[in-house]
């Protein structure tokens, strides 16, 4: 958890709403998640969407992902709570390993701890991330 990693301003600065609201209306099982967010956000480089290095995962980012420990692989979507839809593979930024990727770039290892322990991913390969792509909304 201590590589550097690198996040748009807009989706820092709509991360740290969400933080505002769940702490205010969320549920009490979030309150870890959030602090994790939090921490993640904190130590990120904050850079406009326009300079975000194209192998980065953002938010609604699509990404394979390797699993280190029984090498299964697994694509997911990075997104917002309100869009989470595992069975479309949609992964919440809440989610711990939501909250792990955010930032990092093809080809980073991580250690993430999770309610079974830890898990050690890899990122094979960003599939799509909306900034490469030209799509700057929020």
């Amino acid at each position: 958890m201590s590589r550097k990693i690198c996040i748009t301003a807009s989706d820092r600065e709509r991360l740290l709403k969400l933080i505002r609201k769940e702490r205010e209306f969320g549920s009490a099982k979030n309150k870890e998640y959030l602090k994790d967010l939090e921490q993640e956000l904190s130590r990120a480089e904050v850079l406009p969407s326009t300079q975000i290095p194209a192998n980065a995962i953002t938010m609604n980012s699509k990404v394979l992902l390797k699993d280190l420990e029984t090498g299964e692989e697994t694509v997911y979507t990075l997104v917002y709570p309100e869009d989470a839809d595992l069975s479309e593979d949609k992964l919440s930024v809440l989610a711990p390993v939501g909250t792990a990727i955010l930032g990092y770039r093809e080809g980073d290892t991580i250690d993430w701890k999770v309610p079974g322990g830890i898990v050690r991913l890899k990122v094979e390969k960003l599939l799509y991330q909306p900034e490469a792509a030209g799509d700057y909304h929020l």
